[in-house]
């Protein structure tokens, strides 16, 4: 039996000053920024361009131009979608092993070779602080490769039992088709492992990045092709999402769609591909992870310090923009005093800029129509008579999509901002008397339609059992004296239900299921000679 190389998370380096990876990935990120890229789309293999093109600009720094993009049409998508099932044959019968392998060598590659450059990627075309991209772009996309093959292997070893005489196998075939990979802007890992997970079971893909990800799926396609992925296994466009949807979701070859992103996209697309169930040649898995509207949730007994320093990390890391940020709290009026000092100590503290000053904890998000988005929320809490901005509520468009971390004070739970999800760096805290606690449990667990990651601060243990009973079915992720954010892979499997998807785990291998179709295979080693059964004699 093959033993594959058991996984370890990959180590997340600090890049404190001083060390070699901090002076590395400075002279890095200096390097792309000075320079100009041009990214076409990768189809079959081939490096395919188009006569438009797309300006990339980093959201910290929107009049500079660091590179551009070929922006495709429905031609480059019937093109990619046919190199998908010229490729798939092979690539099916290529022994599970070989797949392993280069996921394998992917994983080492991006955490030699393509680490500071795959966080130089990052960091510009997403605005991340070099320790956020770290985290993301490459620790968790080398962990979702290595512990994916490791999934797989355990998954290919569930066989049946067989009786004497017989010898039953399953076989965990891929889809027949192709799979649709949809990959949001907000983590770099995301992109690469809603690709690569199908993959490695013997799936191949076309791949759609958010417009906003492009230069680091670029170099994400680049690390795929140096670890020997075969041309035409992934396949990746820059076309309109709609434009992409007409031809994707009315071909009889559709297989899967992995999917993350917005709610409203998610359930447009199950209801196209409901409207066209009559066109496939079988029913497609959908999986997807959508929105979050993540609570903390302290208790009485809870440490002022503990609840705050999690509120700043969980509510302001990479602008707030993670589907488990903390966006909603419920804090107990004997420890609100505490909390609110200990915030505003941090939050003065806090300076916003680009992520090539290491010293910013804040940076840009990611493009106008997100900053517009998010200060129309602070401008409504400015003028509600339920709610109060208590820390920051400034922002700034002119060099890049600055927003100041934002704590508003709601005095009615069901504020707005308590309610709607807003993708940025914004937090509502709302104070309840300490009595109330098992009442705002109800409260948290009615107020949104998303069930994605929550998390529970208290050092009474019934306070925490209480919560865990009644909050079972509000998050898909839940965190014990946690921050609601930073899931690992191998530890915390990622996903949430209700409105926040279909909660198929990332990061386990109970994802790794959807990405295949079983076979039972019946072996009888002595066929019978004669039809009839012992109980058909009259002796």
């Amino acid at each position: 039996m093959t033993v594959v190389p058991y996984p370890q998370n990959e180590p997340v380096l600090p890049y404190a000053p001083g060390t070699a990876e901090r002076e590395i990935l400075k002279k890095e990120y200096a390097s792309l920024n000075e320079g100009y890229i041009k990214i076409p789309m990768t189809i079959g293999g081939e490096k395919i361009t188009s006569t438009k093109k797309v300006k990339i600009a980093p959201p910290h720094d929107i009049k500079h131009h660091i590179g551009e993009y070929a922006q495709g049409n429905k031609k480059h998508v019937k093109l990619a979608i046919q190199a998908a099932l010229d490729a798939k044959p092979a690539w099916e019968e290529m022994d599970w092993q070989e797949r392993s392998a280069i996921f394998l060598r992917a994983a080492d590659l991006l955490s030699t070779r393509f680490r500071a450059r795959m966080n130089a990627g990052t960091m510009l075309c997403q605005s991340k602080n070099a320790y956020q991209s770290e985290i993301d772009a490459v620790a968790e996309m080398a962990d979702f490769f290595r512990y994916n093959v490791q999934f797989m292997t355990e998954l290919y070893s569930i066989q049946p039992d067989s009786a004497d005489g017989i010898w039953n196998q399953l076989e965990y075939r891929p889809l027949e088709g192709f799979i649709y990979a949809l990959t949001p802007f907000n983590f770099t890992s995301i992109a690469a492992n809603l690709c690569a997970a199908p993959a490695m079971l013997g799936n191949t893909i076309v791949w759609k990045p958010a417009d906003s990800q492009i230069y680091s799926a670029s170099i994400i396609m680049e690390l795929f092709e140096e670890a020997g992925l075969p041309p035409g296994v992934i396949n990746l466009i820059f076309v309109d999402g709609p434009e992409a949807g007409d031809v994707i979701f009315n071909h009889p070859d559709f297989a899967g769609l992995h999917f993350t992103g917005s709610t409203s996209v998610f359930k447009t697309l199950w209801k196209n591909i409901g409207n066209n169930i009559d066109k496939f040649k079988s029913y497609p898995r959908i999986v997807g992870e959508t929105g979050g509207k993540d609570f903390l949730v302290a208790h009485e007994s809870a440490h002022p310090q503990e609840v705050a320093v999690a509120l700043v990390r969980g509510a302001f890391e990479f602008q707030g923009q993670k589907c488990s940020a903390a966006s909603r709290a419920y804090i107990p009026k004997s420890l609100w005093p505490d909390v609110k000092a200990s915030m505003k100590a941090q939050l003065k503290e806090i300076t916003m800029g680009s992520p090539e000053d290491f010293t910013h904890f804040v940076n840009a998000v990611i493009d106008e129509r997100a900053f517009d988005k998010i200060t129309s929320y602070i401008k409504k809490a400015e003028k509600s008579k339920d709610a109060k901005i208590i820390f920051g509520g400034g922002s700034d468009k002119s060099e890049g999509y600055f927003i100041e971390p934002t704590v508003i004070e709601a005095k009615d739970p069901k504020y707005l901002t308590m309610c709607e999800e807003i993708f940025g760096p914004v937090l509502t805290i709302h104070v309840y008397k300490d009595a109330d606690y098992e009442s705002i449990l109800d409260t948290v667990d009615e107020t949104s339609p998303y069930a994605l990651t929550g998390a529970i601060f208290s050092n009474d243990r019934a306070a925490v059992e209480l919560a865990n009973h009644k909050l079972k079915h509000a998050a898909g992720n839940f965190y014990i004296n946690d921050k609601p954010t930073g899931a690992v892979v191998g530890q915390q499997p990622f996903g949430g239900a209700r409105a926040s998807g279909t909660n198929d785990k990332a990061g386990s291998i109970l994802n790794l299921l959807r990405w295949v179709s079983p076979r039972t295979i019946k072996e009888n080693f002595v066929p019978p000679r004669d039809y009839k059964y012992p109980f058909m004699s009259e002796l």
